[in-house]
Parts: C-alpha cells; structure tokens; sequence
C-alpha cells in the first residue's frame, strides 16, 4: 500500500502540473481540469434564480479563484500521498506530540500545507534525508504555483483590454455613424479600407485569445453599451455594406477579410465554449444572449 500510495500523489501531482503547462503554454489552452472547472462555476451561475449584475460580473474571477484553487488542491494532496507511508518515522514531532497519536493522513496533509506555502516546518518536520529534500522541492512547486496563477491573470486580463478596445473601437464606429446621419459604408473608400483592416486585425487577435484563455469570455464588462457581444452584429452589416458588388474591389477584399474574421470568431465560440447556433448570426445571438444586460 505504501507503493500505492506513492504512485497515487505522484499521479496528482503530474495531472496538476500538466493542466498548469497546457493552460499557459499550450496554443489551444488545453487545461482539462480547468477548463471543467470553469465550465462548471458557469453552470451554477447560470442556475441560479436569475441573473444578478453582481453574479455576472464575479463568474470570470469566481472561476479564476476555483481553477487556482484546484491546482492546489492537487499539489497539496499528491505530495501528502507521497508523504504518508513515511508518518510517524520520518518526521520529528515537537515534544508536546506524540508520533503514535498523530499516524493519520490529515497529519501528512498539514505537512503538505506548510510545505506548499513556504511558512517553514511547525511542530511536525521531516527527519530522514529524503523528506529533507522533497520539502524544499514542494515549496518549490507552491512557489511556481503563485508565480503561474499571477502569469495567467496577467494574460487573462491582458486579453480582456485588447477584447474591450475592439468592442470600444466598434462603438465609437456606430456613434460616428449616427452623429454624422450617414452610413460609415459610404464613407471614402481608402479611409474604409483602413478602419475595416483594423477591425479585423483585432478580432483576429480576439480570436486567438478566446482559443488560448477561454476563461476570457466568463470576464464580462460592466458596460453593456461597448461589450464586443452586442457590437458584432453592426460590425457584420458594416462588412455586408461594404462588399456589395458596387464598391471598389479593393474595399470589398477587406470587407471579406472582415467578414471571414467575424465567421472564424462565431466557429471558435461553437468549438471553444460549446455554443449553440448552426449559423454565425445564430452563434453571435447566443452571445449576446450571454453578455446580455446585467441586472440588479
């Protein structure tokens, strides 16, 4: 059993660290464990008795929080696996315990704890030569782990913003269009070219974001008016617009491009976040449909 036990948190502490490897480094964020979790925190917020302002707003960060707290679950348990068959032998217990009182797995699991967060050995510390080593290397872990979850959040966000300057770009496109009373497609060509490119150059990049940090679209934006959600679909006319056969070739080439870039974008929602629609426009509802306005 002992063997097992070893095998057993070696195996957690493999799941953990792979998970931790695919969400930041890997190009599709393949992060199994969290991607579950955060699929999960969505479902109960989701049946919930209705869809409060606060509640939306915390699903991206409750996730967050739960996906970091997973991992460290399983650091925690997997080292205190590998460390039970060595309880009571090989460790030193301060003098007020008694080694044979405390053989049991919740001791190994405070070990772990204190191992993982770095706060240095308490009334239970490691004797043998090889405890000696695997603690440092466990603090070790825990130390990567903080290191990890801040790299995350800082992508996470850093998705966020480029995300929230589209969408703010976008609303600033329809604004005009409405101040000015003419449709942005009859604008000058040349000046069109150059705002529809930067639109899809951005949604591109929205794109990949979406497919490396899926938990980016849980993240919503307290201001519906310029959330991406309700946006597309003016950018999809303003495409549509500017194709028609009437308008210089190259102006209709980057219409397409923008229309292939919003197309790829409802794919990946379809792929990525299982989001019902057979059609872009049917995908995009349910978008907006999740980032619909938030109430009090």
């Amino acid at each position: 059993m002992d063997i097992v036990w070893t095998l057993l948190g070696v195996a957690l502490i493999a799941v953990a660290l792979r998970d931790i490897f695919d969400v930041l480094f890997h190009s599709l964020g393949r992060g199994m464990i969290a991607r579950r979790v955060v699929l999960g925190m969505a479902a109960l917020a989701r049946r919930a008795p209705r869809r409060t302002g606060t509640l939306g707003l915390l699903v991206g960060p409750l996730s967050y929080i739960a996906v970091v707290g997973t991992w460290a679950a399983l650091l925690v348990l997997g080292w205190a696996l590998v460390f039970l068959p060595q309880l009571p032998q090989g460790f030193n217990f301060d003098s007020q315990l008694d080694p044979a009182a405390h053989p049991g797995f919740l001791d190994v699991l405070y070990v772990s704890l204190v191992n993982l967060t770095s706060i240095g050995h308490g009334d239970i510390s490691p004797a043998s030569s090889l405890l000696r080593i695997l603690g440092p290397i466990e603090t070790l872990f825990g130390l990567g782990l903080l290191t990890a979850s801040i790299s995350w959040l800082l992508s996470i966000y850093g998705a966020i913003s480029r995300r929230d300057s589209l969408a703010h770009e976008v609303h600033l496109a329809k604004e005009a269009e409405e101040r000015l009373g003419e449709k942005l497609a009859d604008a000058d060509p040349r000046l069109l070219e150059t705002l529809l490119a930067g639109f899809a150059e951005q949604l591109i990049r929205v794109r990949r974001d979406l497919i490396h940090f899926p938990i980016v679209h849980y993240f919503r934006t307290e201001d519906e008016e310029r959330a991406l959600a309700g946006l597309l679909p003016f950018l999809g006319s303003l495409a549509d617009e500017a194709g028609e056969q009437s308008r210089p070739h190259s102006l209709r080439v980057r219409a397409q491009i923008l229309r292939m870039a919003i197309d790829d974008f409802a794919e990946t929602l379809r792929k990525r976040l299982k989001m019902p629609g057979e059609t872009t426009e049917e995908t995009l509802h349910h978008y907006q449909g999740d980032h619909g306005p938030l109430r009090a």
